[in-house]
């Protein structure tokens, strides 16, 4: 059996694409950093569905806990076969009132987490020779958002690195995705109001804002060996609010 790490993995999207790899015959580690009871309801739906998962929990921007995370997976489940980089944080402010520690603690969790996974991940994959690794953008890391230049800034960043790294360990047969969401209607936009919400399916041809569901499919193709010759790819479930 194959195991997956999901970063983030209590709520929202994360909490999809466990279940959705799990459907999938994957073993799965359900990471969580606050959110454990949540973390925990995830695990119990696997297991009670037949399917096998843990709880591990770690502050991914601190690289001694990412290191103790994966040697509870690999004593629990074995190495990592893929990495579902979701974990990440979301601010709304204007540029000038961004403080350095939010800057900061922003790229902290968002770019510098995918690093120390990546790198954690790569000692079980390199040795095996094989190994996919999927991280989370945002069409904001695409397009560029107002009020959110942290943000969008750390989410370019994770392209770079999704397209850099694919090239570095595509002869190591591992391939390095991206997905770069439009708007899901996850916790982190919980705080969008009704009229927003109206504003932005309006934005979007299909009409509608995304689901976590919509993402966990497109991370599930990834996931597979129907990709297996896709890499450094940047794929975009926004409903065509971005083309």
């Amino acid at each position: 059996m194959r195991t997956a790490l999901v970063t983030g993995a209590s709520q929202g999207i994360g909490r999809a694409v466990a279940l959705r790899l799990a459907g999938d015959g994957f073993a799965v580690a359900v990471h969580y950093h606050t959110h454990g009871e949540e973390a925990l309801a995830t695990c119990r739906e696997i297991q009670a569905n037949g399917g096998q998962a843990v709880c591990v929990q770690a502050d991914v921007s601190d690289r001694a806990q990412v290191r103790e995370m994966f040697a509870a997976i690999r004593r629990e489940l074995g190495g990592v076969d893929v990495l579902v980089n979701n974990a990440g944080i979301a601010q709304i402010k204007l540029f000038q009132d961004i403080a350095e520690q939010d800057w900061d603690r922003m790229f902290d969790v968002d770019v510098k987490g995918m690093f120390h996974c990546c790198q954690e991940a790569l000692s079980d994959m390199l040795h095996r020779k094989r190994g996919k690794i999927i991280n989370l953008s945002s069409i904001w890391g695409l397009t560029g958002a107002s009020c959110e230049v942290h943000y969008s800034a750390a989410k370019a960043a994770v392209i770079g690195l999704t397209r850099a790294l694919a090239k570095e360990l595509g002869p190591s047969g591992i391939q390095v995705n991206c997905i770069a969401p439009g708007v899901i209607d996850t916790p982190m936009n919980g705080s969008l109001d009704s009229e927003t919400l109206r504003q932005l399916c309006d934005e979007t041809p299909l009409g509608r804002i995304g689901t976590p569901q919509d993402v966990a499919e497109a991370i599930a193709f990834f996931a597979s060996d129907s990709s297996d010759f896709i890499t450094g790819q940047v794929l975009s479930p926004n409903g065509g609010m971005v083309i």
